[in-house]
């Protein structure tokens, strides 16, 4: 299972780099997207590459997001027990765990919307026009795409910038 992240936006992008990063629904910077990892997925990122950052994602991390940042339909998160209701999942580590294992797509996942909206990696980005390789951030980064996440995922603070109280 692959993580992508935008990590640059709109302004001076070609056309035909656009539409790949359209298909792929990322459209707005700080997006990530589940994806399944197959020549087509890889054949997509590489043609992004320079807007987009990923890499595989494991379990832990995997669960935290889903449990803090996915989101149903109407805009709203679900409990163990409605997820339970509405998958068949147990929990979310379950969940994380057949993704993880291929058992199931994230588009399997009925009502569930596709792309997660992260914050801004606390610390901010390395360089975002350099690859990771060279020390900045875009490119495949590899396991590494976990502690990006993390530092993008801010507890306590809900999408629209509310606190969580």
């Amino acid at each position: 299972m692959l993580a992508a992240i935008r990590i640059r936006g709109r302004t001076g992008i070609k056309q035909d780099i656009a539409d790949t990063a359209h298909l792929m629904r990322l459209n707005r910077i700080n997006h990530l997207v589940l994806l399944n990892e197959d020549e087509v997925v890889k054949g997509m990122l590489q043609k992004v590459k320079d807007y987009v950052t990923w890499g595989e994602i494991d379990v832990d991390t995997l669960e935290i997001l889903l449990k803090n940042r996915l989101l149903f339909k109407g805009r709203r998160h679900l409990t163990e027990e409605e997820l339970k209701e509405k998958t068949g999942f147990a929990s979310y580590r379950d969940l994380a765990q057949a993704l993880i294992d291929g058992k199931v797509k994230p588009s399997d996942i009925a009502d569930a919307v596709p792309v997660i909206r992260l914050n801004p990696p606390k610390g901010g980005y390395e360089a975002i026009r350099k690859s990771y390789r060279s020390g900045g951030s875009s490119g495949y980064r590899g396991s590494d795409i976990n502690r990006l996440i993390r530092k993008m995922i801010v507890s306590g603070v809900d999408l629209n910038g509310k606190r969580e109280n």
